[in-house]
C-alpha cells in the first residue's frame, strides 16, 4: 500500500469566504499536509451521527482525530470550571463514536490534543480542566519540551527529549483503562498515552500540535502502521 487513507475529524464553525458567511466544515490545514508530507492520502471527516462512525472508519487505514475546542465535563462526570469552554456536544459524541469504532476494528489512530483527552475520556478517564503554562499568547502555539517514556512505541518515533508546539489548558488527570503514558512534560504534565501494541496494535495519542511544527515522526508512524 504506498498511500494509505487516512481519515482526519473535522467541526462545524461559521467560516466566511467570498461574499458568503456559512456554516463550513473546518480544519486548520497543517493537518492534512501533515498527512501528506508522510505519505498519506488525506481525508477529512465531516462531522456526522455517531451511528455512521463505524461505516466511516471501516473505509479508513488510519483515523486522525484533531485538536479543538475542550470536551463537555459532563461526559466524565464532572462540573465545569470556570475557565472550561462553550460544550460541543455534537463535535464530543461524533468524535468519541470514531475512537470507538477504531478500537473495535483495531485501526491504526492518532489523537492530537483534543483527541488525547477524548482517547482518555473514552477509557474512562478524567481530565484537569485548567493548567497554566501549556499555551503561548492567545491564538500563537508555545513550546516547551517532552520526554518520552523509554519502551514505548512513541520512543521509537521520538527517542530523545524534543521541544514541541503546544496550544491546551487542560490534560489527563485520571488516566483511562488500559492506557499508558509515554510522554512528560517538564512539569509532570502527561504529554502522550498509548495502548499496549498486544492489545489494539497502534493507539497513540499525543497533547502537542505536530501538524503546528516541522517534526513529521509521529505521523509517520501512524502512516507506517496504516501501510501495515
Amino acid at each position: 500500500m504506498s498511500q494509505p487513507l487516512i481519515g482526519i475529524s473535522t467541526y462545524q464553525e461559521e467560516a466566511r469566504w467570498g461574499v458568503w458567511t456559512l456554516p463550513a466544515a473546518v480544519l486548520p490545514a497543517g493537518y492534512h499536509r501533515l498527512v501528506q508530507r508522510s505519505g498519506g492520502l488525506a481525508a477529512l471527516l465531516p462531522p456526522d451521527a455517531p451511528a455512521t462512525a463505524a461505516a466511516a472508519v471501516a473505509r479508513l487505514d488510519a483515523l486522525v482525530i484533531a485538536g479543538g475546542a475542550d470536551v463537555e465535563p459532563a461526559r466524565y462526570g464532572a462540573e465545569p470550571h470556570p475557565r472550561t469552554g462553550p460544550p460541543a456536544v455534537e463535535r464530543d459524541a461524533w468524535e468519541l463514536a470514531l475512537i470507538e469504532a477504531a478500537l473495535e476494528r483495531e485501526l491504526p489512530l492518532l489523537g492530537i490534543c483534543r483527541g488525547l483527552q477524548l482517547l482518555n475520556v473514552a477509557r474512562g478517564g478524567t481530565l484537569l480542566q485548567h493548567l497554566e503554562g501549556h499555551t503561548g499568547p492567545p491564538g500563537v502555539f508555545g513550546r516547551h519540551d517532552i520526554e518520552p517514556v523509554p519502551g514505548t512505541q512513541l520512543s521509537k518515533a521520538l527517542p530523545e527529549p524534543v521541544s514541541v508546539p503546544t496550544y491546551h489548558h487542560q490534560a489527563i488527570d485520571r488516566l483511562g483503562s488500559g492506557l499508558v503514558p509515554s510522554a512528560y512534560a517538564p512539569d509532570g504534565t502527561i504529554e502522550a498515552v498509548e495502548l499496549p501494541p498486544e492489545d489494539h496494535g497502534f493507539a497513540l495519542a499525543v497533547q502537542w500540535h505536530p501538524e503546528a511544527g516541522d517534526d513529521t515522526r509521529v505521523m509517520d508512524a501512524l502512516v507506517t502502521a496504516a501501510r501495515g
